[in-house]
């Protein structure tokens, strides 16, 4: 299953169709919600086909393919269940600050035929034309953004095998001075996305031009977005194994702010994580406790430690003199606590 988004070029007409479609969608997302918040305060509880199906009459009453209010109460359910299974947190009702910006599509869609995708109630739309890989394509959900809508395409066929120019195996650090560190000694810098943009971005904030400053949050997102595929990418192509440093990025963040959310460390390692399997590396995120004090060369913790130490960037270790790059002996650690538990793991299965 591969996911793929085609920038729709919509008439004003189909626009307006989906506004109007939107606002009826919040309506059913706030009914479901309460019904199931209520429904269960009263130990009522209902399978998934049977809850998809109460608005099974409806449809036609709001002008709206069954199918798409059957997909929107599918999402609150799974929505539910996310949030009963510890998985996510309590969804929350849409409204003028948390407006709904997708319509679901949850029954296969008809194959595009050039440069035009023909959707349930809305006629065929043209797009951005790209190339689609064979395959069925299962659902889709449109989804509105600042830059306009798009449609994302859920096809049921194999991902690209990434062609592999290495055989390294490396650990990384990541930081926020420096966006990444391997084991190696490679520094990868940080291209600051949203430092460069932040000017900007401001001035619009202070004029109130509220679809500018969505505009550019949408175009730091997505410079970001693409310089982790790049890396990500790189990585896996390079490297059969590769070991990456887990750090508490929620926590880092109330404390250190829009460095630690601009780094985009989350969102690479999940991109790693799909995309080793595909190519046959080995992806395994390590514990990044004591890694920074840690002497990778005698394994005695003598190195800075603490929000007080932060500055220290090169030390040398009190008990065998070894010198260190405060991230590259991080990198290390990582490196080879992740061998040494792959090791393990392999040995005891």
């Amino acid at each position: 299953m591969v996911q793929y988004q085609l920038k729709l070029r919509m008439t004003k007409a189909q626009e307006a169709e989906c506004a109007r479609w939107l606002y009826h969608l919040a309506s059913v997302w706030n009914w479901a919600l309460r019904k199931i918040e209520l429904n269960a305060k009263d130990k009522i509880y209902f399978s998934k086909n049977d809850f998809r199906n109460l608005l099974a009459q409806h449809g036609e009453k709001l002008g709206i393919p069954s199918h798409v209010l059957q997909g929107m109460l599918c999402t609150v359910y799974d929505a539910w269940q996310r949030c009963f299974q510890k998985l996510g947190g309590k969804p929350r009702l849409k409204g003028v600050r948390n407006k709904l910006n997708s319509i679901p599509f949850p029954d296969p869609i008809q194959t595009p035929q050039g440069n035009r995708v023909c959707l349930p109630g809305l006629g065929r739309i043209r797009f951005h034309k790209m190339e689609l890989p064979e395959g069925r394509i299962k659902c889709g959900r449109m989804v509105k953004r600042a830059s306009g809508w798009h449609l994302c395409l859920f096809i049921n066929a194999e991902a690209k095998r990434m062609e592999r120019v290495g055989n390294g195996v490396i650990g990384i650090d990541p930081g926020f001075r420096n966006l990444r560190t391997t084991s190696e000694g490679e520094v990868i810098e940080h291209p600051r996305e949203f430092e460069q943009a932040q000017g900007r971005l401001a001035q619009a904030q202070r004029g109130h031009d509220t679809k500018l400053a969505a505009r550019l949050q949408e175009r730091i997102g997505n410079r970001r977005k693409d310089r982790n595929h790049k890396l990500s990418r790189r990585l896996v192509a390079e490297n059969v194994e590769i070991y990456f440093s887990k750090d508490n990025h929620k926590g880092m963040a109330r404390k250190f702010g829009k460095s630690v959310a601009s780094s985009g460390h989350a969102q690479l390692r999940s991109m790693l994580a799909y995309k080793s399997p595909r190519s046959g590396t080995r992806y395994v995120e390590v514990d990044a406790k004591l890694s920074t004090m840690t002497c990778s060369a005698c394994a005695r913790r003598t190195g800075p430690c603490g929000l007080s130490m932060l500055e220290v960037r090169h030390w040398t270790c009190a008990e065998c003199g070894s010198s260190h790059h405060r991230d590259i002996n991080a990198a290390v650690n990582t490196l080879m606590a992740g061998a040494g538990s792959a090791l393990e793991n392999h040995v005891h299965p």
